[in-house]
């Protein structure tokens, strides 16, 4: 079977390569995402397993169109009532790109009127609309001339872990800082790991849960489980394996602080109800005075940018204390920053060995990598001249 698993853009390769190891069939990546095949146990340790992904659509069928007729036609003629009941609410999503249909909203309606009108013709009652909690959730991709329909095997968005309490104004999605966390090439149990801004502790519980080996699903149910076509004796040893694998808590190198008491409380809050209490160190500290914890190791941050938290001139007055600080307290770490302001290299005066582009939802983004040596980087005279201490 054919499946789509949608990622934060950017993140395609690193998706492309965990959906292998799970056993997923020549995965292409698309821009947002993957394109893979398998069978349902791959499609069930998916979405147990994947760190980085949003979801998992399984691919129902596929048709060219000129209108919404044959959107119509093409959605009324898969078998849905083999997938799922009339007692079951359904929500229908339209996403497109270079569509030449006006109206997504009118292609919504049509495809909902052919699953229902499907239901009458097969058992005589339909399916009712439930736009805030669905049982069965119907995703179409329309382009120029194509449209696929999927059924979304993961039900809630797969950042979504099943645990976090405590959330803050501008969260950063569980999946992205899973990826981040990967492009930073941090080494579980191997290197400490720092967020000096830690929020509700996102990166902190994330960073957990890839030391000690616990599946992301763990702590939640999926949308396949209410498919007709749910092979529960399938999915029960893959999620006891999970579960055998999954390392007792324990104290692990890895550290957090946040300059607000309320945001520390928030990280405190959301590690005890993941089951990962006393495994992080979480302190109230400024950022531009806590110390490193560690002779070496990982810093990974989300700062604010403008955006939403803060103004410009708060965080061009910000910018320079943080590189001044970065120099003065993280020699011999790897600094990396997830921002949306491409001024924040400039106001730090450091220079980023690496930017790599990523999406936090529609905010085009940069993480950015300073690498911080001790001492100074300059060479002697007659060595080639001096080089850039940054």
């Amino acid at each position: 079977m054919n499946f789509f698993a949608p990622c934060p853009r950017g993140l395609e390769l690193l998706l492309a390569d965990e959906l292998r190891a799970l056993g997923a069939t020549d995965p292409k990546t698309v821009p947002g995402g993957v394109r893979f095949a398998g069978d349902w146990a791959l499609c069930y340790r998916a979405n147990l397993e994947s760190r980085l992904a949003t979801r998992v659509l399984w691919e129902v069928t596929m048709a060219r169109y000129r209108g919404e007729e044959d959107i119509y036609r093409a959605a009324y003629a898969p078998t849905w009532a083999r997938w799922f009941t009339p007692e079951q609410t359904i929500r229908v999503f339209v996403t497109a790109h270079k569509s030449p249909l006006r109206s997504l909203e009118f292609v919504t309606l049509k495809i909902k009127d052919a699953v229902c009108d499907h239901f009458r013709t097969v058992v005589g009652s339909r399916p009712s609309v439930d736009t805030q909690t669905p049982d069965i959730r119907i995703h179409a991709f329309l382009s120029v001339d194509t449209v696929t329909l999927y059924l979304d095997t993961s039900g809630d968005p797969l950042y979504m872990r099943g645990f976090k309490q405590a959330a803050v104004e501008a969260p950063l999605k569980e999946n992205l800082a899973a990826g981040i966390l990967r492009l930073t090439g941090w080494k579980p149990g191997q290197e400490a790991l720092m967020d000096p801004m830690c929020g509700s502790g996102t990166f902190l519980i994330e960073a957990a849960q890839m030391a000690l080996d616990v599946a992301p699903g763990l702590g939640r149910r999926f949308g396949f489980e209410k498919f007709k076509n749910f092979e529960r004796e399938q999915w029960l040893p893959i999620r006891q394996a999970a579960e055998a694998r999954r390392q007792a808590p324990r104290s692990l190198p890895i550290y957090g602080s946040d300059i607000l008491e309320a945001q520390e409380r928030k990280s405190i809050v959301n590690l005890r109800s993941a089951g990962l209490d006393g495994c992080v160190t979480v302190s109230r500290a400024d950022m531009l005075e806590v110390a490193a914890p560690a002779p070496s190791g990982v810093l990974v941050a989300n700062p604010p940018y403008g955006v939403r938290l803060s103004d410009m001139s708060e965080l061009r007055d910000f910018y320079p204390r943080l590189g001044s600080a970065l120099k003065a307290h993280w020699a011999g770490w790897r600094c990396y920053f997830f921002s949306g302001d491409p001024e924040l290299p400039k106001g730090v005066r450091l220079k980023a060995s690496k930017r790599t582009p990523l999406f936090n939802g529609a905010i085009e983004c940069r993480l950015y990598e300073f690498a911080m040596v001790a001492g100074s980087a300059r060479k002697p005279k007659g060595e080639g001249g001096a080089a850039d201490a940054d």
